[in-house]
């Protein structure tokens, strides 16, 4: 787990956004901005899902930025359903990347609710890299909108997935004709399945940003 002390408090438009921070390792190569499951059902930036994709980034030569939205841990405001915590989002992003300017690459991504969030982030902060783990498309009463850019878009979801059905996936990934990677006999959470999921988000991110 990130340690707690790696934190930083970010200003946006509902008061601070207390926000776990890991460092690039090796060359520098961008910032990512990783968003937790729905706060509703315990998601917090504490989640193994997005501190495993945090620390394969991190080796990739990401400073990685994982905020509690809106209503979070110790982050001001109450929960939104996704609007609000879309312009949390983008408030961490803009304080990311203020901070490293000379960080090329942008990479977005989120676990389930954060996926969700993602979506809506990444129309009006383009990524290079829209990295979604198990979204939760399909299932709030807002649709959320299609990829950005298709060819940008990575999303990883759990073959056995009870939360977010795997047909979920491909029924909002077949119309942008995005393939979806599915891992083999893994729920939602990745359960017993988090050292694949980093090795495969650390093969897949490679060869979108290399493109």
């Amino acid at each position: 787990m990130l340690k707690s002390q790696n934190q930083h408090l970010i200003e946006g438009p509902a008061g601070k956004l207390e926000t776990l921070y890991l460092a690039a390792q090796g060359r520098e190569r961008g910032v990512a901005v990783i968003n937790h499951p729905n706060p509703r059902h315990g998601g917090t930036n504490t989640n193994k899902v997005i501190q495993t994709a945090a620390k394969a980034l991190s080796q990739l030569g990401f400073h990685c930025y994982l905020p509690n939205l809106r209503g979070v841990g110790n982050s001001d405001g109450e929960h939104d359903y996704g609007r609000g915590e879309t312009d949390d989002c983008i408030a961490v992003i803009d304080y990311a990347r203020a901070r490293h300017p000379d960080a090329a690459q942008f990479v977005l991504s989120g676990f389930s609710f954060g996926g969700y969030v993602a979506l809506f982030t990444a129309q009006q902060r383009r990524p290079d890299l829209l990295l979604l783990l198990g979204p939760a498309v399909g299932i709030y009463d807002r649709t959320e909108p299609m990829a950005a850019d298709a060819a940008k878009t990575l999303l990883i979801h759990g073959e056995t997935d009870d939360i977010v059905p795997l047909q979920n996936a491909f029924r909002w990934a077949a119309p942008q004709d995005l393939a979806v990677v599915v891992l083999p006999d893994a729920s939602h959470f990745f359960h017993g399945k988090l050292i694949l999921l980093r090795d495969t988000i650390s093969r897949q991110a490679v060869s979108f940003l290399n493109d």
